[in-house]
């Protein structure tokens, strides 16, 4: 079969949550004093930290749901690798703070100005900035949820890309493309795509590129590979060779010499810095609040890993899912 009618609702519904979660924090960004940018926007950031990370942890909820119902899997067994939702929630995903990235639209307002722009186009600037951090933020709570999710049901093993018609090239070219469930999903900004588990008795046929290009009309395609492109793939044209695949595309995690890390959830109080500080216990770091620096917090003092960075260095399967306990992503 292809994917699910149930893989594609999920993806679909994760893309009405995180339009929902932007269109929320649009309404806020509305509300900045244009005579004072920065402070004004200061004191609605708590709020708009509030909206995302709320559509995060919704986001990250869909997923024992989606999974239970798919699979067949009773939530309710006491072996059961339960989802811990508030885990995805409050950093982007390369484990920043969202205090902090959050405060980049304003900044880019704040730099338009300074260089002579309206203040109209100005805040459309920086709107534009914060709907890409916001939407991205939601859907990658998403994915990762359903990424660990999947890790922790034993029966899973890979996944397939989900792409809908409307997506862009860079993502078509991967379209059906199936993976171990270790293998971080790749996308870029704004991305929309998703996943479908596969197991021994669920086996959803890929789409491939060259289907999901045939679904499109002709318009969707001028929209998706220009007018050149367009009509070079009427001509025959090798879709492969047209667009070039790892362009602009990243796992939510981008991986380098150092271990990508979050320093959210590792106060005392955090879920994960319980079973972390089990290891090194804690110690006084300096905090921050809405991008500024506040007093000194306990924080555990081993690092929180990424789920991504989790999947890249376990050994295997167990391993990882030992991680993602260790570190607050299941309960």
């Amino acid at each position: 079969m292809s994917p699910s009618p149930e893989a594609q609702a999920h993806m679909e519904a994760r893309r009405r949550l995180a339009l929902a979660t932007a269109l929320a924090t649009f309404r806020l960004w509305r509300q900045v004093d244009h005579d004072n940018l920065y402070q004004s926007w200061r004191g609605l950031a708590g709020n708009v930290l509030g909206v995302v990370m709320g559509g995060q942890f919704v986001a990250a909820q869909m997923t024992s749901p989606w999974l239970g119902g798919l699979l067949g899997v009773d939530e309710d067994r006491p072996d059961a690798n339960g989802i811990n939702p508030a885990a995805f929630t409050g950093v982007d995903g390369a484990g920043r703070p969202l205090a902090g990235v959050l405060m980049a639209p304003i900044w880019t307002a704040l730099r338009l100005v300074a260089q002579g722009r309206p203040i109209a186009q100005s805040m459309a600037a920086g709107q534009s900035l914060l709907h890409a951090i916001v939407a991205t933020a939601v859907a990658d709570a998403g994915r990762a949820a359903d990424s660990v999710g999947m890790a922790a049901t034993p029966a899973v093993t890979g996944y397939i890309r989900v792409v809908e018609a409307e997506a862009c090239d860079r993502c078509i070219i991967l379209a059906g493309a199936e993976y171990h469930t270790d293998k971080a999903f790749l996308r870029h900004p704004r991305c929309h795509c998703g996943m479908e588990p596969v197991t021994r008795e669920h086996r959803p046929k890929p789409v491939s590129p060259k289907d999901l290009v045939a679904q499109m009309s002709e318009a969707q395609r001028r929209k998706t590979f220009g007018e050149a492109g367009a009509k070079a793939l009427a001509e025959g044209a090798d879709l492969g060779q047209l667009v070039n695949a790892r362009r602009g595309m990243q796992s939510a995690t981008v991986f380098g010499q150092k271990l990508q890390i979050t320093s959210e959830g590792t106060t005392r109080r955090g879920f994960a810095a319980r079973r972390l500080a089990a290891e090194k216990g804690f110690a006084k770091t300096a905090g921050a609040r809405n991008g500024a620096e506040t007093g000194k917090r306990l924080r555990s003092k081993t690092p929180r890993l990424m789920p991504e960075e989790i999947f890249r260095l376990a050994d295997d399967r167990a391993h990882a899912v030992r991680l993602l306990r260790l570190h607050g992503y299941i309960a």
